[in-house]
């Protein structure tokens, strides 16, 4: 693509809990860094909005680079493989801020959804709860209160 000319593109982001159907502007030039590599640190700053922009960004110069590989014979591969990682660092990124979200908004609920919840083998799942577990019947209770464990005292 050429300098400064502007490209519109609609493109559909589908990320779960952020927007349904979003239209995104990409600007080639001097608005885009058109550097693939994408630091992972810097995006953990950014608003969601801009988080998607950039995911729009990235998706749409992919298309374009995807374009040019066909078109042409010089190869892209290495630019390609570029894009598709900082894509796969912007969509982390996302997903991390979403699921943090939701983290804070069960907190103090009753029940939270299954990938939220921590990581247990079945075992302990169908485990007791200590609640359970320090449970008495009424009648072991009357046992212990009426014959108490004896204790026996060493004359010396």
């Amino acid at each position: 693509m050429e300098g400064n000319e502007v490209v519109n593109m609609t493109t559909r982001i589908s990320a779960a809990a952020f927007c349904k159907d979003s239209t995104v502007e990409v600007f080639h030039g001097s608005n885009f860094d058109s550097s693939a590599k994408v630091k992972t640190v810097q995006l953990w700053d950014k608003s969601k909005d801009d988080l998607m922009k950039q995911l729009g960004e990235l998706k749409a110069e992919l298309g374009q680079l995807r374009i040019q590989k066909v078109v042409s014979s010089g190869s892209k591969l290495n630019k390609i493989h570029d894009f598709r990682k900082s894509i796969a660092r912007v969509l982390t990124v996302i997903n991390a801020k979403q699921r943090s979200q939701l983290r804070l908004f069960y907190k103090n609920k009753k029940y939270a959804p299954l990938d939220l919840r921590p990581k247990q083998t079945r075992a302990i799942r169908r485990r007791l709860s200590p609640e359970d577990k320090a449970r008495v019947l009424e009648k072991a209770k009357k046992r212990e209160t009426h014959f108490p464990q004896r204790k026996f005292a060493i004359k010396a």
